[in-house]
């Protein structure tokens, strides 16, 4: 019995998807991993075609689509064994800030624009001094009049070069309680005060813009905060079960990706006058991969239909961000191991693929946290 129920229409959208991944993102990816960013065109493109925050109400312009939308665009994009388009990050883990909890005027501001593709968005959270822990935070936020001035710093900021928009999450430094004194606040690219540091070269993801951002005195309206003063911890808490979802859900996916190229690989590959695939150590070797994705998918699925319910399992994302993640940088390693000497050469697709997913055992909150969030739930 299969554990997601995909209607005709979803169907059709990922046929869609698939196609529109084939033919404009898949041929550009190399030229792309050179420049070290993908040009905003694509962005706009993909929210043409309806790809982008599939959850917006269509009161905003979007389709008003259930999660299993969100939940196709991050295993077609993930399925490509490309990370550059961060698309699952704009339209899944940032915008629903917005939906949730910006005031009307806000979200009639920004939505259209980010379900279209015109505003690419990103949250900044990350700090120089303060990584996992959101507490320790030091970028400001201080009232004045109808405005807020922001100073401080942040890194390691997704979209940071193609972003147009920013979540900025900082602390109200007469609050002594650093849980009650964090707000997040809306913040434009070309704001005065508001700069971007370096774009970041990575090991990995590297069509994928990375940047510090500094703040300097930098103006905004105080009517740009999202929810709450003060309620930007509990926001950032609620919202972290879908983060480590899709986190978890698009290294599920590029392991099984990863198998099946590496499986399409030694049946291809002749040793000795006979399939690689015929060698008893590679039997072994892919059904032991192929079993643990097999687990993988189940867990996933179940995960995904228990969001869906808005049920609490946040302890379950956490066990599943950091499994699945180390599954995959373990069907990475493996794989290349395989490859032999082809995976010494950049157009073997499993060393792109080797090099993207390492570092997913150490955004949306290192998989060191995630087994503490287990522990402490589990009264350890």
């Amino acid at each position: 019995m299969d554990i997601l129920n995909y209607t005709d229409a979803h169907n059709d959208f990922r046929e869609r998807l698939k196609a529109f991944v084939a033919s404009e993102v898949t041929p550009h990816v190399e030229q792309w991993e050179k420049d070290g960013i993908e040009p905003k065109e694509i962005w706009r493109q993909m929210g043409r075609n309806g790809f982008l925050c599939t959850d917006v109400p269509e009161t905003y312009g979007g389709m008003g689509g259930d999660f299993l939308y969100a939940t196709i665009v991050t295993e077609e994009l993930s399925y490509s064994l490309h990370t550059g388009l961060a698309a699952v990050l704009h339209s899944d883990i940032v915008v629903p800030y917005i939906t949730a909890f910006g005031a009307e005027a806000l979200k009639q501001k920004y939505l259209p624009g980010c379900v279209s593709g015109d505003i690419i968005t990103a949250i900044a959270m990350t700090e120089p001094g303060a990584g996992s822990d959101l507490a320790n935070i030091a970028t400001t936020a201080e009232e004045e009049g109808d405005q807020v001035i922001l100073n401080g710093s942040k890194t390691f900021i997704s979209n940071g070069i193609n972003g147009e928009l920013f979540i900025v999450a900082a602390r109200d430094p007469a609050v002594e309680n650093p849980y009650q004194a964090i707000s997040l606040y809306l913040v434009e690219d070309g704001t005065p005060g508001f700069e971007r540091g370096r774009h970041l070269e990575k090991m990995g993801w590297r069509s994928q813009d990375t940047a510090e951002l500094f703040f300097s005195k930098c103006r905004i309206p105080a009517a740009n905060r999202l929810g709450e003063k003060g309620a930007g911890f509990l926001m950032l808490m609620q919202k972290l079960q879908q983060e480590r979802l899709m986190c978890a859900l698009g290294a599920q996916v590029a392991a099984e990706r990863m198998v099946e190229w590496i499986t399409d690989y030694c049946k291809q590959t002749r040793i000795k006058d006979k399939p690689l695939s015929k060698s008893q150590v590679t039997q072994f070797a892919l059904v032991d991969m192929a079993a643990e994705i097999r687990i993988g998918r189940a867990f996933m699925e179940k995960l995904v239909a228990e969001h869906m319910e808005q049920k609490d399992i946040i302890v379950d994302t956490s066990m599943a961000k950091f499994w699945t993640t180390e599954m995959a940088n373990r069907v990475a390693d493996r794989s290349l191991d395989l490859c032999g000497e082809f995976a010494t050469l950049e157009k073997c697709p499993l060393v792109r693929a080797w090099r993207d997913i390492r570092v997913t055992s150490i955004f949306a909150g290192t998989n060191e946290i995630m087994r503490s969030i287990a522990a402490k739930f589990m009264g350890l």
